[in-house]
């Protein structure tokens, strides 16, 4: 379990190797057993809490904590101070002794001014912080030098104990803090897309982590394993099962096992929230419809509410998906959206409940423009929902695609508190096995102007609330979380649900300060480490769009299960839902006309946005054929004609995934074995996988273009039949 990374591949490529080869690898083993470190084993278990030692990184200690000063009073009191020894004990090499007071210089206090009274003194400084807010000061308490954690309420001094160990973990000095931080966002939820089978629709990493059937009885650790995960990056809530509701969810035997996760989450400020069927009346409540203005109907969802709330008196509320590839919604009735989610938040209201719509929406028969509908169907009821109701939206019109222009509800809205909804789990990007940051993608959308009260008026500040003053805000992403003992199913993919966290709490943050702490805190701190990790992490996104959908294309995966290439799909119950309703390549040329001479989804957009937008010369080249039809010989920014371009993005994402592969195995010897060789042996399959996309794309788009290749540029090695014919019946996360 300690052999060296270094001994462990150099052994093993002795044994594979041919003779000739291996007096060589033999130099190679003496030399390695000269300079390498022992680097225990690693299953990716421990997340970005793994807490070695510090003596054993590349760059100096701080000073030691020399006692802890931390009640344990409450569940999250002694969740707290028991972060903080495992913490300190690992990082240190032995936690420190408790105290009660500050007897020698260098101890840690920890609490609320209730909780602990030496902490009294900064009650003053906690104006503003609210309850989920902290300070990290610097003080001198009774003559000695000390660090103080101190917040409002107790859940604020954990998110604060983990933002200390977090510096510790980073290398940042913490011999002269004065920090103060608090949320800005209010409600940051994690969506499980997991159903009571256990299936996760879209996961990638085993089956759900809710054991339905042995809950209540048997309450697994690593439920608290989940909890302090979310808490560490300032998550506050979980939807438990999937958007596309069992209304069983919402039976007493359900709800008793219901109960006993939020016990498991409490302590840890975690809220949980269900996925509410619209239909629930009818199908477990013996009605006979579930008309939002039928009183019978009200009552039904008031006493289910009362009947949750008695078991579980932090109910964080319902999200719903409703009148959308089918689910039942209000629309069923001929009611709006907004009598749907209104009759839940008033069931919901006395107890402090949020209700969650979510905008993504369809309808049965196919529209003019699917980007359309949403707005289409939410900004006439602006102003209509309840004062307990977010209406969550994803981040793009379309559906999770690798790149996707911001969603133009976002600032179309100012009356009602929209919520962002991101997806974590990579359902269009290559599932677990690419590595692919989605730090920058999140970036890109949250920083994007909406022009909805003038310049500067970001998606981030439609979601922090401050663009349009509203109070109740919430941002949602869709877990890739299951039974794997990673969490995600591959390592990288960690760094996508801890990104999504810390963005969850400051929506302005940095996607490349938040990799590089991510990077430090789960690998090394090692500087030859840190920069060139961080440096592939943030060119990841770029090469998947390129390899995938360049140039603003989309939804060219395979059908159903969205695994691979599929530009060819079309045909089935709906055009769009085929990839060739939105590429619409012809002779002529490709791409889905969105401007006024198009479907004119421009126009919902604020008029500089959609001026941008709309002009051929001036829309940005990543969302060119998004917006554009145009001709295959149309000059890209490059000075290359369209079709050059097309195929020079394609081939510049497969050699983004190849020095992806170079740069991680120079990088051995720094990382234990076990994960080197996963990520590894990753990287392959997405170079494998990323070259198929090109070969595919190609082939298919060139029956169109009816172009060469460009020079220097390979053709496909084989024919589009042969691309055309690849089935896969079985692969991941498909839904049912």
């Amino acid at each position: 379990m300690h052999r060296t990374y270094a001994s462990r591949i150099a052994t093993s490529a002795l044994h594979r190797t041919a003779w000739w080869q291996r007096g060589a690898l033999a130099a190679l083993l003496a030399l390695a057993a000269a300079w390498a470190t022992p680097l225990a084993a690693e299953d990716g278990h421990a997340l970005w809490l793994r807490y070695p030692p510090l003596a054993e990184q590349a760059q100096g200690t701080p000073a030691p904590v020399t006692g802890l000063v931390a009640a344990a009073g409450t569940p999250t009191q002694a969740a707290t101070r028991q972060e903080l020894l495992r913490g300190l004990g690992g990082l240190q090499g032995t936690a420190p002794p408790l105290a009660d007071a500050v007897g020698r210089p260098g101890a840690l206090l920890v609490g609320t001014p209730d909780s602990t009274p030496a902490l009294a003194q900064l009650r003053p400084a906690l104006e503003g912080l609210g309850r989920e807010g902290y300070l990290i000061r610097s003080v001198e308490i009774d003559g000695h030098a000390a660090t103080a954690i101190v917040a409002n309420d107790d859940i604020g001094a954990l998110y604060g104990a983990f933002h200390y160990l977090r510096l510790l973990q980073t290398g940042e000095p913490v011999d002269a803090l004065d920090l103060r931080s608090a949320p800005e966002v209010r409600l940051r939820v994690l969506n499980h897309w997991d159903n009571l089978d256990r299936h996760v629709e879209r996961g990638y990493a085993g089956q759900s982590i809710w054991d339905w059937h042995r809950l209540p009885g048997w309450v697994d650790p690593r439920y608290t394993d989940y909890a302090r995960a979310n808490a560490s990056i300032g998550i506050n809530g979980t939807v438990l099962n999937n958007v596309n509701a069992n209304a069983m969810v919402l039976t007493p035997m359900y709800l008793e096992k219901v109960a006993a996760l939020a016990e498991v989450f409490r302590p840890w400020g975690i809220r949980v929230y269900l996925s509410a069927r619209f239909s629930a009346p009818v199908e477990i409540g013996g009605l006979e419809t579930a008309d939002p203005l039928d009183p019978a109907v009200r009552r039904w969802w008031r006493a289910k509410a009362d009947e949750i709330y008695a078991r579980i008196p932090d109910f964080g509320g319902f999200l719903v998906k409703a009148n959308s590839e089918g689910q039942p919604g209000p629309q069923d009735y001929g009611r709006s959206h907004a009598d749907g989610a209104n009759m839940l938040a008033e069931a919901l209201a006395p107890h402090d409940g949020i209700a969650m719509w979510r905008a993504f929406v369809y309808s049965d028969e196919e529209p003019d423009d699917r980007a359309k509908q949403a707005y289409t169907e939410f900004v006439p009821h602006d102003g209509e929902f309840a004062d307990n109701v977010l209406v969550q939206v994803k981040n793009g019109a379309i559906d999770f695609q690798p790149r996707e222009p911001f969603h133009p509800l976002f600032g179309a809205m100012p009356q009602t508190p929209l919520m962002m909804e991101f997806q974590v789990t990579k359902e269009y990007l290559g599932f677990a096995t690419h590595l692919v940051y989605l730090g920058p993608m999140w970036e890109e959308v949250l920083r994007a102007d909406t022009h909805a009260e003038g310049e500067g008026s970001t998606v981030a500040k439609v979601i922090d609330g401050s663009l349009h003053g509203h109070a109740l805000t919430g941002i949602a992403g869709v877990a890739n979380i299951g039974t794997d003992r990673n969490w995600s199913g591959s390592h990288f993919d960690q760094a996508n649900w801890y990104a999504y966290g810390r963005l969850a709490w400051d929506p302005h943050a940095s996607a490349r300060d938040i990799a590089g702490e991510w990077v430090r805190m789960t690998f090394s701190r090692d500087p030859d480490f840190v920069g060139p990790v961080v440096d592939m992490m943030m060119d990841s996104h770029q090469a998947a769009v390129d390899y995938m959908t360049p140039l603003g294309l989309h939804h060219l995966m395979g059908r159903g299960h969205h695994y691979g290439p599929g530009p060819w799909v079309e045909g089935g119950p709906r055009a769009d839902w085929t990839s060739v309703y939105f590429h619409r390549a012809t002779r002529d040329g490709i791409g889905f006309d969105r401007t006024a001479s198009g479907s004119d989804a421009v126009s919902q957009y604020a008029p500089p946005v959609a001026r941008e937008f709309g002009d051929l010369a001036r829309v940005p080249e990543d969302f060119l054929l998004w917006f554009h039809h145009v001709p295959w010989d149309h000059p890209a920014r490059s000075g290359r004609p369209l079709w050059d371009e097309l195929v020079h993005r394609y081939d510049r994402g497969v050699a983004a995934v190849r020095e992806m592969r170079a740069t991680w195995a120079g990088l051995a010897g720094q990382v234990d074995a076990e994960r080197h060789a996963q990520v590894a042996a990753f990287l392959a399959i997405q170079a494998q996988e990323a070259q198929w996309w090109r070969d595919a794309s190609i082939a298919y788009f060139q029956t169109f273009a009816q172009r060469p290749l460009p020079e220097g540029h390979a053709p496909p090695p084989q024919p589009l039949e042969h691309y055309q014919g690849q089935e896969f019946p079985h692969a991941p996360g498909d839904g049912r």
